[in-house]
């Protein structure tokens, strides 16, 4: 009978990814681009909500502004059914606009994160494609370098 050597697959493991190339600069460049593209969004959205306060606050401001002279004293009961119409038309008048205003906002937000995901998606595609390049440059010198023992 015959033994038959088991081959020693930790070690085979070991010089097989010791001879594979590893470059963490490519993560670290990864890491640092999606770090700026983190804080572009945040700043594209934090200045959406800060201008939605602002509006928010103004509409609120003017509101307050017609309930007072809506409920002010009247000497006429007739006086009283003319300033609850004209603050029920100026606040659908000031509905409208606000929303309007919302909207924009919104509008560009929608815009400027657009803009900043399609440039991330071009740099990411540059900088994939130069990783892949230098990779299979790297891995063909390597399984030359292995064939060649």
């Amino acid at each position: 009978m015959m033994a038959t050597k088991t081959p020693d697959l930790t070690a085979m493991f070991k010089d097989m990814m010791g001879s594979m190339p590893m470059d963490t600069r490519a993560f670290e460049t990864m890491f640092r681009n999606q770090t700026a593209l983190t804080e572009k969004m945040s700043a594209v959205a934090i200045d959406a909500i800060s201008k939605s306060t602002d509006l928010s606050a103004r509409w609120t401001q003017e509101t307050l502004s017609k309930v007072a002279s809506m409920t002010g004293a009247k000497r006429e009961p007739a006086d009283y059914a003319k300033a609850m119409t004209d603050f029920v038309s100026a606040s659908a008048e000031t509905a409208a606009e606000h929303m309007a205003a919302f909207a924009e906002i919104a509008k560009k937000m929608q815009t400027e994160a657009l803009e900043l995901m399609l440039a991330a998606g071009k740099d990411l595609g540059e900088d994939v494609t130069a990783a892949t390049r230098k990779a299979t440059v790297e891995v063909a010198a390597a399984a030359k370098k292995a064939a060649a023992r």
